[in-house]
C-alpha cells in the first residue's frame, strides 16, 4: 500500500507525467466537444420542431375560429328560419280560425256573391293560392331549419374534432419542450464539463511547466565545491540513464510546507543535491518505495538524499541508512 501511494505521488510530480495525464485529457475534451455539437444539432432540430408545431396549432387555431364563426351564422339562420316558420304558422293559424268562425267558404256563394264571372274566378284562385303559399312557406322552412340543423352539428363535429387535434397538438409541443430543456440541461452539463477539463488541463501543463522551470533555475545554480563532494565520497553524475544506480546516504526527515519545486511536501518527495541526482529525477529506493528529486537542502550535499516521512516517529525510525538507488 505504501508503494502504490508512493508511486502515485512520485508520478504526479514528474513534470514528464504531468505532460502525460495533460495529454490524456485531450482526447476526452475533444470527445466532449463532439458531444457538445451533437447535442447543439439536436437542440436545433427540436427548435425546428417547435417552431413547426407552434404554426400547426395557430393553423389549426385559425380552422376552428373559422368554424366557429360559421357555426354562429349557420345558428343565426336557423333561428330566423324558426322564426320565418313561426310567423308563417301563426298566419296560417289565424286564417283557419277565421274560417272556423265565419264558416268554410262555399264556392257557389263566392260565385254567387260575385258581380261578375272574372270576380268570381278570381275570388277562387285568391282562395287557392294563399292556400298552396302556406303550404309552400311552410314547407320550405321546415327544410331550412332541417339543412341548418345538420350543417351547425357538422360543424359542431369538425370543431370538437379540431379541438382534439388541437389539444394533440399542444401535447406534442409540450413534449418538444420538455426535450429542448432536457437538451439544454445536457448541453450545459457538457460546457461546463468541458470548461473544468479545459481548467484541470491548463493547471497540468502550467504545474509541469513551474517543475520544470525551478528545476532548471536550481541547476544553473554553482554547483557543490569539489572538496564537500569529495567528502561524500561520490563524483557528480553528468546525466542520468535509466537503470542507473547510485550509492547514497538517505536521512528521513518529516517537515511540512513546499519543496524548491513549489510542490507541496508528501510522500515520495526526496530532498537531493541538483549537482548528483537532477532535480526530476525518479528512483527506486529500498525499503521506501518510489520516490522524485523534488526538494533541495542547505545540509543534503553530494551523494545524499533526504527522504519525508509524514511523521517525526516515522523519520527517526528510518534514521540515517546508506543505499543504492537505482534512478529512472
Amino acid at each position: 500500500m505504501v508503494a502504490l501511494l508512493a508511486v502515485a505521488v512520485a508520478k504526479a510530480d514528474d513534470p514528464a507525467t504531468l505532460r502525460g495525464q495533460a495529454q490524456r485529457l485531450q482526447p476526452a475534451n475533444d470527445q466532449l466537444a463532439a458531444r457538445s455539437r451533437s447535442a447543439l444539432l439536436q437542440l436545433y432540430a427540436l427548435e425546428s420542431r417547435l417552431a413547426s408545431s407552434g404554426r400547426r396549432i395557430d393553423s389549426l387555431r385559425a380552422d376552428a375560429a373559422g368554424l366557429a364563426r360559421a357555426e354562429a351564422s349557420a345558428r343565426r339562420r336557423l333561428r330566423i328560419a324558426r322564426l320565418a316558420r313561426a310567423e308563417a304558422e301563426r298566419q296560417l293559424a289565424s286564417r283557419l280560425t277565421a274560417l272556423y268562425v265565419q264558416g268554410e267558404p262555399d264556392a257557389l256563394a263566392v260565385v254567387l256573391g260575385a258581380d261578375s264571372l272574372s270576380d268570381a274566378i278570381s275570388a277562387l284562385d285568391s282562395l287557392n293560392r294563399l292556400a298552396a303559399q302556406d303550404e309552400a312557406i311552410i314547407s320550405r322552412v321546415r327544410r331550412t331549419s332541417a339543412e341548418l340543423r345538420s350543417s351547425v352539428a357538422a360543424l359542431e363535429a369538425r370543431r370538437a374534432a379540431l379541438g382534439r387535434l388541437i389539444s394533440k397538438a399542444k401535447a406534442a409541443r409540450a413534449s418538444l419542450s420538455a426535450a429542448r430543456l432536457e437538451r439544454t440541461s445536457y448541453l450545459e452539463g457538457l460546457s461546463q464539463a468541458r470548461r473544468l477539463n479545459e481548467r484541470q488541463l491548463a493547471r497540468l501543463v502550467a504545474q509541469a511547466d513551474a517543475i520544470e522551470a525551478r528545476a532548471q533555475e536550481l541547476q544553473a545554480e554553482p554547483p557543490a565545491p569539489a572538496d564537500v563532494a569529495a567528502s561524500t565520497g561520490a563524483a557528480p553524475i553528468a546525466a542520468v540513464t535509466a537503470g542507473q544506480t547510485l550509492t547514497v546516504v538517505a536521512t528521513g526527515y518529516s517537515l511540512a510546507g513546499h519543496t524548491a519545486t513549489g510542490l507541496p511536501v508528501g510522500w515520495g518527495i526526496a530532498a537531493v543535491d541538483p549537482s548528483v541526482i537532477p532535480l526530476g529525477t525518479r528512483m527506486t529506493v529500498p525499503g521506501y518505495g518510489e520516490a522524485v528529486a523534488a526538494d533541495t537542502g542547505s545540509a543534503v550535499r553530494g551523494a545524499e538524499i533526504d527522504l519525508w516521512f509524514p511523521t517525526v516517529a516515522e523519520a527517526l525510525a528510518w534514521g540515517t541508512r546508506t543505499i543504492t538507488v537505482t534512478l529512472h
